[in-house]
């Protein structure tokens, strides 16, 4: 008989999270009997939990910060479906980890902060009860704030990639935190504003073990995929080919390599002749994903960017001629944005457009756990809307730029019911335009 059931959440759009979780606690050692199931519905989800019985369930949850609402209605229909005093509802991720009072108010029993490898495996040796265990944050009986504050955190070495146990893959993280932390982004804040990287060593294991089971596609994980092997803001071309070369012997003549298209990028600043002919030697991705993020140099910098528009234009101009198809990242409604910003992103959208790239179009998000959680929702003007509609029918702008909007507007909403103390909405730090 079970000691504990773990019941995932699982949906595709964060299976990675879970693969890398399964994939300590397949490698982990404990007295603790239990067993996986893959809740892929709301349906199928409260099932195995009624299928527990008595046992001990812990459900597992992971979520981006836009997901955060939908999925406390599912937890409520669940919850309707099939509950009981041994059953725990776990959110992790993101936004847990930067809310986790919201979280918590919003149904779910604990909110796991911070990396959760080592937090699971703790619960599972503990056989769910959170006591004493780092990196959570749960209501006690009194209805009394616990935190236990971040897990430690570990090197990338420490734990499998993906799941090997239950046969679960996806890329590979390769790197983990980021020391650009611009301020709309949730990974530095998350993981913290370094790099660590997983040894060369370490992924040519996963890549054999990959290859043994078929599979021939290596794509990976990283805020910034020529960072690989640095500790600062300068690349090491030698680290990064000594990564695709062993990937690339080790998945075989009939294997390929994907480095710097999704689910990753490359910096604009990083992009060289000679960086793109080492992708262009090892791999088999003839695009490549650019953040460039504005048009505006002003907005850039309020953003923490680290470069400028015109090493996204010589980006774009170097990757084109060396046979690439440039793919560039753009966020309009930016805080602070004034219409001369607006027009140099559309400027500068054009303008790449001319030269052959095509741009990803987002929405600013005030993410939790960022230093512009608190900035207003992203305000896309019907002007600005109908230049992007023009050039997303010409063929050179894709995206979820529109849906993104109302997610916004949710964060905003929800940033304003949990604000932080001591923190003000008007903290946009950018210049006077005419500076």
């Amino acid at each position: 008989m079970n000691d504990l059931v773990l019941v995932l959440r699982y949906r595709k759009a964060v299976t990675y999270g879970f693969h890398v979780l399964l994939g300590a606690l397949g490698e982990h050692e404990t007295a603790t009997r239990y067993e996986v199931r893959f809740g892929e519905s709301v349906e199928e989800t409260a099932q195995y939990i009624r299928e527990a019985g008595d046992t001990r369930v812990l459900v597992l949850w992971s979520f981006y910060s836009p997901d955060a609402a939908a999925l406390a209605e599912e937890l409520r229909a669940i919850r309707l479906l099939a509950d009981g005093p041994n059953v725990t509802h776990l959110a992790g991720g993101v936004h847990a980890t930067a809310e986790p009072v919201q979280t918590l108010d919003a149904g779910w029993d604990m909110a796991a902060i911070g990396e959760g490898e080592s937090t699971l495996l703790s619960l599972v040796d503990a056989k769910g009860d959170p006591a004493g265990i780092t990196g959570l944050a749960y209501r006690d009986a009194a209805g009394d704030l616990i935190r236990t504050g971040k897990a430690r955190q570990r090197p990338l070495d420490d734990f499998p990639g993906f799941a090997l146990k239950w046969d679960k893959f996806n890329a590979l993280e390769i790197t983990r935190g980021c020391v650009y932390a611009c301020r709309f982004c949730q990974t530095p804040f998350m993981f913290s504003a370094r790099f660590r990287h997983r040894s060369v060593e370490n992924v040519r294991w996963h890549v054999d073990q990959m290859r043994a089971r078929g599979l021939r596609d290596i794509r990976f994980i990283t805020p910034t995929a020529l960072s690989y092997g640095t500790q600062d803001e300068s690349p090491d071309l030698a680290a990064v080919e000594e990564l695709l070369a062993t990937c690339k012997e080790g998945i075989g003549p009939d294997g390929r390599v994907f480095f710097g298209s999704f689910p990753s990028e490359i910096r604009p600043e990083h992009i060289t002749r000679e960086s793109l002919r080492l992708v262009k030697k090892y791999c088999s991705n003839n695009n490549i994903i650019v953040g460039a993020q504005s048009g505006s140099d002003r907005v850039l910098e309020a953003a923490k960017r680290g470069h400028g528009v015109e090493e996204v234009k010589r980006a774009v101009r170097v990757g084109v001629e060396e046979g690439f198809r440039i793919n560039v990242d753009m966020i309009f409604g930016m805080p602070g944005e004034d219409r001369a910003d607006v027009d140099a992103s559309l400027g500068l959208a054009r303008e790449l457009a001319g030269l052959g790239a095509r741009i990803h179009a987002h929405t600013f998000m005030p993410l939790p756990g960022t230093p512009w959680r608190d900035a207003p929702a992203g305000d896309v003007d019907p002007e600005t809307i109908r230049a992007v509609d023009r050039l997303s029918q010409q063929g050179a702008l894709y995206g979820h730029w529109q849906r993104q909007r109302e997610h916004a507007q949710r964060l905003a909403a929800a940033a304003e019911a949990y604000p932080r103390p001591g923190k003000s909405r008007t903290l946009l730090p950018l210049k006077p335009a005419n500076d």
